[in-house]
């Protein structure tokens, strides 16, 4: 879909808009439904967060029309060191281009510092926060491990008065950076090790670019975050799955922070899928990287997955949007296919981009029989026939023009079917060509060519029926502009170059930048200076905003023309396609773009050893196509996938757990970095499978295996997790549960059976997770629906 709008492009299904139908219909937050997008200004941001701004906004725009809706943009500026108002000003800048208003609801972390120190405050005189004077590495040290509890600070027990008294003199500025911590006092002991007193504030002597000196005292993302929430209102507190565990650190904050008769309608935190895109890194700090070591031409370069990049680059927020939309929101990690986000560019720009041509490797041709000032202007179409649009632009043909250098060959190999010495070709809109010399320089090398056209196939048809099999575009000598074309490819020769044992940078693409200088046809003059237009069989472009002038114009390549395997292009003719076609099969393990289902091909980029393990994974094993290219291109990856093989011979379930779990959580470690081998990942695997524990478990178990690893069954014995499937020991729950809410039961019982769905969530809360689900909601279905 293609519009300026985002209101009127509507999401696929996914489980947020199932928890906020719900809590509309059970009145949780009365007709309130208030999202927030909250980034950190230390960097700009790409479409990593424009999943996330879409998500945000985009509920908004939803659920005008059934509530009172907001949408917050905050900065959670609480790190002095490495925020500017630059980065700040970026982030505006890419929210109001992507299509979305705040209106006055703009919001600065560092503007709720004096209440972040009262809740502090209540805190320790709760008793519930204490002043540690621990080191870093010893704090890091009395944490403990998965397998071990952690150790209690000697300045635990500190009293409150001293407390307070010590807490005062860091916000005076009387200690050193890491001198004394703020933490929570909840659990040493906890099974969870983000619950063994979390840090709260830290001490930082570096001024903040909104307070200036004013603090030296700056909380800690989980401390702020949730507070921040509660301080603007906020219903759905939407995050990704990194997050996930740090919800329990999130619900305790509000719960000994916020007043008791605040907690009902306080906000609540859900996390989904971030968005991992192929051939890029999303990390801010390898973006850092690239540009301070001069890998690319900073923020806005147009390889870059920054949403300034994109935008340079031509691409539309409406084409990001409808992207965004696209992926959808799930509670499973994934890597997104590159050709996935350029099928959604070629979508959104073919009704929009008008036609015109452009030749980039120009090569000239003399029309022997054609008068030297002759000039005809002939009518074109700016948009094919499939296009409801009639706009046509004057196209002049004259005695001398430019064809594509690689659109002729002297020795053509059987299925060339362009230009070649003694062949006819058609040109597009004009006549038929029939190139009868070769003119070469001194290193014979080809310089010009000479031939005739046909005079009577003007419109590039021949009153004798005659049909050339090619099609060739081309530009007129005398008329044509000149102009600089940077032709953009993938950032990287790998999709996941985050995973390789190398340093990242060892796999960037050479060929991701190529700049021609090629000839564009007049009627380009005519366009709006910000109108992307396609190169017919070139691809879609536009004029670079930053360096492009009226007397030396620069176009960017937003995405090329690849994708003909469907069976047609836009604006392409049939003899066209069947030409590319051709091509297509010389190359095929270069230019392949498509598989016989009609989907991209996901091992196009695999290297002959890798192909190997993908035919082996694929059609020996039974893995998923995007599964078994995903780790065959990845050597690390699939050795560790082969060794868990060798100790749980289950390949589709320990495939789905490396492509959709493992390969998420990797976030910028390399699997050889991890603190878990490839038996104990079988052995987790194992264990789902068997239903010894529930899939809710198994996420805890695996970030524990993932953090610090360990045995994953001494892991589900220590927290109790293995699946409650007995039915006596689960029915009490269940009565329970249902006794806790009468009314959802009553309206379940008048008819809203959607209503399943909490009393399921309700059970696995109530039950950390371990019931049985098939169990658990026969047992529900039982009790709400007795036998008469």
């Amino acid at each position: 879909m293609s519009t300026s709008d985002p209101s009127a492009e509507r999401p696929r299904e996914n489980f947020i808009y199932d928890i906020i139908d719900e809590d509309l219909d059970q009145g949780t937050y009365g007709d309130r439904v208030v999202t927030r997008f909250p980034p950190e200004p230390n960097g700009h941001l790409h479409i990593g967060h424009a999943k996330s701004i879409v998500l945000n906004f985009g509920i908004k725009h939803d659920y005008a029309d059934r509530a009172d809706t907001q949408c917050h943009l905050r900065f959670d500026d609480t790190n002095p060191k490495t925020e500017s108002p630059e980065y700040v000003e970026s982030i505006k800048d890419a929210v109001n281009w992507l299509g979305y208003d705040w209106e006055d609801h703009e919001y600065h972390a560092s503007d709720c510092f004096e209440q972040f120190y009262r809740y502090a405050i209540t805190l320790i005189k709760q008793g519930d926060a204490y002043v540690d004077s621990l080191s870093e590495e010893k704090i890091r040290e009395y944490r403990g491990t998965v397998d071990e509890p952690g150790t209690p600070s000697p300045y635990r027990d500190r009293s409150v008065e001293e407390n307070l008294e010590l807490f005062r003199k860091m916000k005076a500025g009387e200690f050193e950076d890491g001198e004394h911590v703020l933490r929570a006092k909840i659990d040493m002991s906890s099974p969870h090790m983000i619950m063994r007193d979390p840090l709260l504030f830290r001490i930082l002597h570096a001024p903040h670019y909104r307070r200036g000196d004013e603090w030296c005292l700056y909380p800690m993302y989980d401390y702020a975050h949730p507070l921040e929430d509660a301080i603007e209102d906020v219903t759905h507190s939407l995050c990704t799955l990194e997050f996930d565990n740090n919800r329990r650190v999130y619900d305790w904050v509000m719960e000994h922070c916020l007043d008791a008769d605040e907690i009902p309608a306080r906000p609540r935190q859900y996390e989904f899928n971030r968005l991992n895109l192929g051939y890029t890194v999303m990390s801010k700090t390898k973006l850092r990287h690239l540009i301070e070591e001069d890998l690319v031409d900073g923020w806005d370069d147009p390889r870059l997955p920054t949403i300034s990049g994109l935008r340079r680059r031509g691409v539309p927020p409406s084409a990001i949007r409808s992207f965004c939309r696209e992926v959808g929101v799930t509670r499973s990690q994934s890597r997104v296919q590159i050709g996935h986000f350029e099928h959604a560019l070629r979508d959104d720009l073919n009704p929009t981009a008008p036609r015109v041509m452009a030749v980039l490797d120009p090569l000239k041709v003399v029309v022997t029989n054609w008068d030297e000032d002759e000039v005809d202007w002939i009518n074109a179409n700016h948009w094919p026939r499939d296009i409801d649009k009639d706009e046509t632009r004057p196209v002049p043909f004259a005695r001398e023009f430019y064809i594509e250098r690689g659109d002729f060959r002297e020795d053509p190999p059987e299925d060339f079917i362009r230009l070649a010495p003694g062949r006819e070709v058609r040109l597009r809109h004009a006549y038929f060509f029939t190139c009868e010399e070769i003119v070469r320089d001194e290193d014979g090398t080809v310089t010009k060519l000479r031939g005739t056209i046909d005079p009577d196939t003007r419109d590039s048809t021949a009153p004798d029926g005659r049909s050339p099999d090619g099609t060739l575009h081309w530009v007129s000598a005398a008329h044509g502009i000149p102009f600089e074309a940077r032709l953009y490819d993938r950032l990287f020769g790998v999709p996941d170059p985050d995973a390789r044992e190398d340093h990242f940078t060892e796999f960037l693409n050479p060929d991701s930048l190529n700049v021609r200088q090629g000839v564009l046809e007049p009627a380009v003059r005519d366009l709006d200076t910000d109108q992307r237009v396609q190169f017919e069989r070139q691809g879609y472009f536009w004029a670079d905003p930053d360096t492009s002038r009226p007397d030396a114009l620069v176009y960017n390549q937003i995405v090329p023309l690849r994708d003909t395997w469907s069976g047609g292009e836009e604006g392409l003719t049939q003899e066209e396609l069947a030409q590319q076609r051709r091509e297509k099969e010389q190359r095929k393990e270069e230019q392949r773009r498509r598989s016989l289902e009609g989907k991209t091909d996901p091992a196009e980029h695999l290297d002959d050893a890798q192909r190997d393990r993908f035919t082996h994974f694929h059609n020996e094993l039974g893995i998923d196509r995007e599964d078994a290219a995903t780790m065959a291109g990845d050597d690390a990856l699939a050795d560790f996938f082969e060794q868990a093989l060798e100790h749980y011979d289950a390949p589709e379930p320990l495939a789905n757990w490396t492509v959709n779990e493992l390969l998420g959580r990797l976030n910028d470690r390399t699997v050889a970095a991890l603190p878990l081998g490839p038996d104990e990942f079988a052995d987790l695997v194992r264990l789902v499978d068997a239903e010894v524990i529930s899939t809710r478990g198994a996420d805890e178990v695996f970030h524990e295996l993932v953090e610090n690893g360990g045995d994953p069954e001494a892991i589900v014995d220590a927290r109790d997790l293995r699946q409650v499937d007995d039915t006596e020991a689960l029915r009490p729950t269940i009565q329970a549960v249902l006794g806790d809410h009468p009314d959802e039961v009553a309206r379940y019982r008048d008819g809203k059976k959607g209503l399943i769905g909490f009393f399921m969530g309700q059970v696995m809360q109530a039950t950390d997770g371990a019931a049985n689900p098939e169990l658990a909601r026969t047992l529900l279905q039982e009790e709400l629906e007795p036998a008469a």
